[in-house]
């Protein structure tokens, strides 16, 4: 059992309320890092100093929050609306199991019975607007005082081992930032690390904007989680990336071309580590990436992935030898990065 992949996917921090599992990253790195602090936004930055043969300042970012749900209202029947806190499909929240607010008060997320549906409804997709959470209160007066509007609803996923998939929620981006600290309890690299456990990744990359441009870094290195879609469908059999054929490496999203230089040096280590690695097709989505290069006068950066299915749901699975593999080659980067692979002189 990956004891550290449970913990952290176990543990609550929807995007804006991060405090439970910025607290846990901490007492997770605090033997290992030479500083650390939290900013006014609540990055948790770390640096671990390196060993002085390399003056570059990297920045290895991790986001630490998961799309979750928000009170909105509380209904004279004592149900709870919700809105979601990043992006879902309504469908994958019926029948879910959910835990609310700061005493973790177990609710359960439903919308009016099947066989209550008239034939036009039964047509139709459950939207967010007509489901409710329902905590077993009778009205509003017991609710209150427990429950207020802008509470977060987290869900609860227990995490478990299938052989060599592993099942949980909030892989996107425990997988990340548990990547990061096995790298922070690593030997020290040439260069100083400045890792960041960022906030509000899923609701606009709100948090590593605010972490890049106080480490001022000369490159970055984005640890993630990305959807795989490599289960057959009637359209395209072809996966984006598939679990199991290793780490993912980013080209191109919706907010960023990848730093080729960067992009070509995390290529040749996998090859010559014997890493077995995937470039995630160029398409939609996006990591801190697209915000950490565009600050300052630039950073160079790159996106390496662990390929997770059901992103963006209850339950997501991963592939434990991917993620084995995304630490492996994150160390092996960082170790072969030097100051010339980054820095333009024509």
């Amino acid at each position: 059992m990956n004891e550290l992949l449970k913990n952290l996917t176990e543990a609550v921090g929807v995007s804006g309320d991060e405090k439970e599992i910025r607290l846990l990253i901490h007492d997770l790195i605090a033997d290992y890092v030479d500083e650390w602090r939290v900013d006014a936004l609540g990055n948790l930055l770390a640096t671990k100093k390196g060993t002085g043969a390399s003056d570059l300042c990297v920045l290895v970012d991790a986001h630490m929050d998961e799309v979750g749900l928000m009170i909105t209202e509380i209904g004279s029947d004592g149900t709870l609306k919700f809105a979601p806190v990043g992006g879902f499909n309504p469908p994958a929240l019926l029948g879910k199991v959910v835990q609310v607010g700061p005493k973790k008060i177990t609710g359960v997320i439903g919308a009016k019975p099947i066989h209550l549906l008239n034939g036009v409804e039964g047509d139709r997709i459950v939207q967010i607007d007509a489901m409710r959470i329902d905590i077993g209160a009778k009205n509003k007066e017991a609710v209150n005082g427990k429950i207020k509007a802008g509470d977060r609803a987290a869900f609860v996923t227990e995490y478990e081992e299938l052989g060599a998939t592993a099942l949980g929620k909030a892989f996107d981006n425990r997988a990340g930032c548990a990547a990061l600290i096995e790298l922070l309890r690593a030997r020290p690299y040439p260069f100083d690390i400045c890792a960041a456990f960022t906030v509000q990744e899923e609701v606009g990359l709100r948090g590593a904007q605010v972490a890049a441009y106080a480490a001022k870094p000369d490159v970055a290195l984005v640890l993630e989680c990305t959807p795989a879609y490599d289960l057959p469908n009637e359209d395209d059999v072809s996966p984006n990336v598939a679990l199991g054929k290793g780490p993912s490496i980013y080209v191109m999203d919706s907010g960023t071309i990848q730093d080729p230089r960067l992009v070509a040096h995390i290529t040749r280590t996998a090859v010559a580590q014997g890493i077995p690695y995937q470039i995630r097709q160029p398409g939609g989505g996006g990591t801190n990436t697209a915000t950490i290069q565009r600050m300052l006068g630039g950073i160079p950066a790159a996106t390496i992935a662990v390929p997770g299915r059901y992103a963006h749901t209850p339950t997501m699975m991963i592939n434990l030898d991917d993620y084995a593999n995304v630490v492996k080659l994150a160390d092996a980067v960082l170790r072969h990065l030097t100051p010339e692979l980054v820095i333009r002189n024509r």
